[in-house]
């Protein structure tokens, strides 16, 4: 797969950026140059490998689930920027 000066300018009126042609051709070398590494990754044999989510085979440490603080509704609730018993308020974002 080639890319061309068409598929940029078409890219680009369609992400709606402006691309003059200067940069339409590097851009167009740049991504020929991506699709010529992804058509070498696609030739691995990967078929016996198994994923991996990093190469270093660690654990993370676990610890139990404790609540540290009880009973906290009142402290938390005088930090609201307006009064209320029951919850938290905050200005409205979207109107």
């Amino acid at each position: 797969m080639t890319i061309d000066l068409k598929t940029i300018k078409h890219i680009s009126k369609l992400s709606r950026i402006s691309v003059d042609d200067e940069k339409a051709k590097k851009l167009a070398g740049d991504l020929n140059s991506i699709f010529e590494f992804i058509k070498k990754l696609n030739e691995l044999k990967t078929d016996n490998v198994e994923p991996l989510t990093s190469v270093a085979e660690t654990t993370l440490k676990l610890r139990p689930d404790e609540v540290k603080s009880k009973n906290i509704r009142e402290q938390i609730l005088k930090n609201s920027p307006e009064e209320n018993e029951d919850f938290f308020v905050v200005p409205r974002v979207i109107e």
